[in-house]
């Protein structure tokens, strides 16, 4: 059976896109799974964090990473899914028509929402983009605040949008930015079990979202 793709977009910088994409693709490969990781955003964040990781663990023939311009995530992520079961691809913080063959390929989209009003704002053009694709499309609520009035108040208007949003949720934890830096994700042996626990909750909860 061919993989899945899961497309990490968001319109505003610094939502948490390449740290929710790299944390999903570690809690699969640690649950068994192998993946491809497809960057299309220039800054090449999720490359960087890639060759971090094979410098401290060393290949891992179930982890493989590639790069495409945008029009060519379409073509990438096809050849990709025949070999792994997931392709998950990161994408340029920009809304436009360069995004639409990431959108067009995947079997979830994935908005990640930073825990603020201005970052919700920006979620509405991704959706927009996103329906008219005909996609299907899942917000996780990232660097959230527990039982806060703002958390609260975003989760609500969240929904409001039109949009699913995921029971689970990432808090607004450093193991998360400090992990990143090192090639690793908070799923890997070691890191902090809260952590641990909280992205392996949202990635079952992903997978229940794919066909």
């Amino acid at each position: 059976m061919a993989g899945r793709i899961i497309t990490v977009a968001q319109q505003k910088g610094g939502s948490g896109k390449t740290t929710v994409a790299v944390n999903l693709a570690v809690s699969l490969l640690r649950q068994g799974h192998s993946v491809a990781l497809l960057d299309t955003d220039p800054q090449g964040s999720m490359g960087r964090w890639f060759m971090e990781r094979l410098e401290r663990l060393g290949e891992n023939e179930g982890l493989e990473f590639s790069t495409s311009s945008a029009w060519g995530a379409s073509y990438e992520s096809e050849k990709l899914k025949k070999r792994f079961d997931y392709v998950i691809i990161d994408t340029p913080p920009k809304i436009d028509s360069d995004l639409r063959p990431a959108l067009r390929v995947a079997d979830l989209v994935v908005v990640p929402v930073a825990t603020s009003h201005v970052d919700l704002w920006a979620t509405e053009g991704v959706l927009d983009l996103a329906r008219r694709e005909k996609c299907d499309t899942l917000i996780i609520l990232n660097r959230t605040r527990p039982n806060t009035r703002l958390a609260a108040e975003i989760a609500e208007k969240a929904e409001e949008l039109g949009a699913e949003v995921a029971v689970a949720q990432l808090a607004n934890r450093v193991v998360y930015a400090e992990t990143l830096g090192q090639g690793l994700g908070a799923a890997d042996p070691g890191r902090n079990p809260t952590a641990r626990a909280e992205i392996d909750t949202l990635t079952r909860e992903v997978l229940t979202w794919l066909p």
